[in-house]
């Protein structure tokens, strides 16, 4: 089974999928990071994103590999964010990532996140859940994550998603059969209880 949650930067993807994956035992799966080590790349290396993008692995679900080298902390500096959405706006390094996700979920039951999960790497997916949650509290989500200033973290965030609004990407369109969840002022025990009950019914229509 494929647990697809998708939603914008802040909505809570990470912690609501890392959550969900926890309560039923399955793996979890951080699309987002596969992006962000080819944005990482491209901060290090000349030449082409993707030509980077083939060489990025994943294990145990959300530990990301360059080569052989573990970056995964190593992607989740600001710098690292802004390179990681401009390559996820390069169709190459796009086709490359999704058959790399597709073939990862191929077996096995996953809780998959990112910003076009439902629409584009697994439109099969049993549950489709679209993540929403007050610009402003996004904001002050990603600001309690990372620290900084608010307003700059608030910048960030409308400069990033006006790149991913004008992108020939699916971001801001929930797949047609995904099940809005509006987060704000909801604890993510609430979130949580919310997608494990959609799992289990899905579970028992299959």
């Amino acid at each position: 089974m494929v647990i697809a949650i998708d939603g914008p930067a802040g909505a809570g993807k990470s912690t609501v999928a890392r959550a969900v994956a926890r309560e039923l035992g399955f793996t979890y799966l951080d699309t987002g990071a596969m992006y962000r080590a080819v944005g990482l790349g491209s901060l290090e290396e000349p030449g082409a994103p993707a030509t980077i993008a083939p060489r990025i692995g994943i294990e145990g679900g959300d530990r990301v590999f360059i080569d052989d080298r573990d970056v995964t902390e190593a992607i989740r500096t600001p710098e690292v964010s802004a390179a990681a959405s401009r390559v996820a706006a390069d169709p190459a390094v796009r086709a490359v990532l999704v058959a790399k996700q597709q073939a990862i979920m191929a077996d096995g039951d996953w809780v998959a996140e990112g910003r076009d999960i439902a629409t584009v790497v697994a439109p099969d997916a049993a549950v489709k859940v679209f993540l929403t949650a007050d610009p402003h509290e996004r904001a002050r989500r990603r600001f309690q994550q990372r620290g900084g200033d608010l307003d700059a973290v608030r910048r960030d965030q409308d400069e990033r998603d006006r790149r991913d609004a004008s992108a020939e990407r699916s971001v801001h369109e929930p797949a047609p059969d995904a099940i809005p969840v509006d987060t704000t002022g909801l604890s993510l025990d609430q979130v949580v209880g919310q997608l494990v009950t959609l799992a289990f019914e899905a579970r028992e229509l299959r």
